[in-house]
């Protein structure tokens, strides 16, 4: 059983990714997400992205503060633009995002 070994205090951020921020995340999560994949399958990158710190730490990858409070809905909606274009040669479908596009979340699964 795994026991606990500590703990992070992650402070809210406000306002936005930069644009040239949002699309260097778009270009990088992309390339690396098909990586995983091609070497170690769907379900690896889905283990991956489950667990909060790998996900906390890609996302510092990424370019994200290493303690941003915005680092989830950044990270998924950078997948959900990089990987658009390979949904179907991947096999990986993003949903969700920051601000209105969360509310889209819904249709976007129907």
């Amino acid at each position: 059983m795994a026991q606990r070994s500590g703990s992070a205090d992650l402070p809210l951020h406000g306002g936005r990714v930069p644009k040239w921020l949002g699309d260097r995340m778009t270009r990088l999560g992309a390339v690396m997400c098909e990586a995983i994949i091609h070497h170690y399958g769907r379900e690896e990158l889905l283990r991956r992205l489950a667990h909060p710190f790998w996900f906390q730490s890609f996302g510092a990858v990424m370019g994200m503060d290493w303690h941003s409070s915005g680092i989830t809905t950044s990270v998924i909606g950078a997948l959900k633009r990089g990987l658009a274009p390979l949904s179907g040669e991947l096999g990986i479908h993003v949903c969700g995002g920051r601000g209105a596009h969360s509310r889209k979340t819904p249709q976007e699964l129907a």
